[in-house]
């Protein structure tokens, strides 16, 4: 199953000019954009996953990871094939860096995921993630305009490297975004991932503005993007920018596809969250066990609202709008 892409232009040599994300590809009649599942036929250009689904399972919100959206709820996740992204670390490499045709897929439509989302009462919408879910930009934006009519909300866990205009249509039906920021250094970006910073740092900026609920995940590499005055101007870019209670996940980088090198120290997590706090009001470290780094304490009068343990989680010290029950203070923003 394939449907026309949204977002390019065909020259008069039947080039096809892909206008959804900031590599602008100018892809050749029969040949593929940067992402391999966007596709120039003939001057037509076909988005070739749409109605592919590699995964489809649902998940604590928690997992994503977001933290301030709905905590202890579930949510439908998808995911499908390609990224415009290479990025060595990759940890979902199976799926992003494969093409369309390298596996065998049923095929599904927008209306099956619905129904899908709401047979279960504990479900609160659909997530799309685990490749990049721009790159089956179609099939997201059809499925979310879908579950928005049935009062589904939607959740992109995404590399945030997407045009303007795309992601402007795409924030009228988008609820929430958990964005990867991998590094604040440009030629981290163009080195190790093919991409660069500042499309990212728009974009973040664009979704704050919107009014659709922000959080963000830094993978923390040792060697690569481990620099502490870089991390520094991003932390305070972070609170210039997006404001001070934006939610900043630190997580645990493991070797993984290409990339060989030992997992992050936690005394150097320890050290980056540590320095995040001094900055922002809510900080939390990822793929680590124990209690530093998960829980939600109110930053008004300290005490713990949300308490998490792996997946379980107790809210109470939350009211019914996610305020502090003891100060009042709002801690969800969404």
């Amino acid at each position: 199953m394939s449907k026309e892409a949204m977002f390019y232009h065909t020259r008069e040599d039947q080039k096809v000019e892909c206008r959804l994300c900031p590599h602008d590809c100018l892809i050749d009649s029969q040949k593929y954009g940067k992402c391999g599942v966007r596709f120039n036929d003939n001057g037509f250009l076909q988005a070739l996953t749409y109605g592919q689904v590699s995964a489809l399972h649902l998940d604590p919100i928690e997992k994503k990871p977001l933290y301030h959206y709905y905590p202890g709820s579930q949510i439908l996740s998808l995911g499908s094939y390609g990224c415009n992204l290479q990025c060595t670390f990759c940890q979902n490499y199976e799926i992003s860096q494969e093409s369309c045709n390298a596996y065998v897929t049923s095929k599904t439509t927008p209306e099956y995921l619905v129904v899908k989302a709401l047979e279960n009462t504990e479900n609160i919408g659909l997530a799309y993630t685990y490749n990049e879910p721009t790159i089956f930009y179609e099939m997201m934006y059809d499925t979310a305009v879908l579950a928005k009519e049935h009062g589904l909300l939607n959740v992109v866990v995404s590399n945030g490297y997407i045009n303007t205009q795309p992601l402007e249509k795409l924030l009228t039906v988008i609820d929430c975004f958990n964005i990867d920021l991998k590094s604040f250094s440009n030629d981290f970006y163009t080195k190790v991932t093919g991409g660069r910073l500042s499309p990212v740092l728009r974009n973040l900026k664009l979704i704050r503005t919107s009014g659709a609920h922000l959080e963000i995940t830094f993978l923390l590499i040792p060697e690569l993007n481990d620099d502490t005055e870089q991390f520094s101007n991003m932390v305070n870019w972070i609170h210039d920018e997006l404001g001070s209670r934006t939610v900043l996940h630190i997580s645990r980088y493991f070797p993984h596809y290409k990339l060989n090198i030992p997992a992050t120290p936690i005394s150097q997590l320890t050290e980056f969250y540590n320095f995040a706090k001094t900055k922002l009001d809510f900080v939390y470290l990822g793929n680590v066990a124990g209690e530093t780094g998960c829980n939600t304490n109110c930053p008004v009068c300290n005490h713990v609202v949300v308490r998490r343990k792996g997946y379980s989680i107790d809210a109470s010290g939350l009211d019914g709008f996610g305020k502090c029950r003891f100060c009042g203070d709002p801690i969800l923003q969404c």
